[in-house]
């Protein structure tokens, strides 16, 4: 049986990072955008990182951030990985990483007209250019950075790559079981799916986000 893997992303407050925690995410995501509602700022970031038990990963969500920013951030925020959501280059990606000497995550927005074999090239080129590339995040095209809670068609990820990758977009509590069954991706991400409004989480969707996906996994 395979572990989905389940990143809870956009926290802002202790009790929500810490009702992720209590569900068993694997992966907290913290946004470095200003113009998100789920902006924080690197000494908000680091202190609810510094709350976190061992063994939960933390990861940084940066939109067309430069070097120097992302330098600043972690120096403050010891994040563990990289999530580059805006328009970066394959080598900005690449260059931010290495000055901060983290693994990193590129989102590729899905299209109508996106293929399969889109995403292995996308993929290979990544690889290609970093060894500290970690994995795509397969998220909703919509002209803002973010999926906006929208759904793309999962059936253009190649079964090949489907274990690789971390799958957005769209998911709530009632789509991710179908999802997990469906793609058997690495890992699912969610923000709005799980939230009362922007930037406040619901401990209870978290919870049943986190059933539903153990719940897949265990018919699977």
């Amino acid at each position: 049986m395979q572990r989905t893997r389940i990143k809870i992303c956009g926290l802002t407050r202790p009790q929500d990072v810490q009702a992720a925690v209590a569900a068993g995410a694997d992966a907290l995501g913290f946004v470095f955008y200003p113009k998100s509602p789920r902006y924080v700022t690197a000494a908000q970031a680091g202190a609810l990182m510094s709350a976190l038990p061992p063994f939960v990963s933390t990861v940084a969500l940066f939109v067309n951030a430069s070097i120097d920013e992302v330098r600043a951030v972690a120096a403050v925020a010891p994040f563990a990985q990289l999530q580059f959501h805006g328009d970066e280059t394959v080598e900005q990606c690449a260059a931010i990483a290495a000055a901060v000497g983290r693994p990193f995550m590129r989102v590729f927005r899905v299209r109508p007209e996106t293929t399969g074999a889109d995403l292995l090239a996308e993929e290979a080129l990544c690889r290609a250019a970093s060894p500290l590339f970690s994995s795509l995040l397969l998220d909703t095209f919509v002209d803002a950075y973010g999926g906006a809670g929208k759904v793309f068609d999962w059936n253009v990820i190649p079964a090949e790559l489907a274990p690789r990758v971390v799958l957005s977009g769209g998911l709530t509590v009632d789509t991710v079981a179908g999802a997990v069954r469906q793609v058997h991706p690495y890992a699912v991400d969610i923000s709005s799916g799980v939230e009362q409004a922007k930037g406040i989480k619901d401990a209870a969707k978290i919870d049943a986000f986190s059933a539903a996906v153990r719940m897949a996994d265990h018919e699977a």
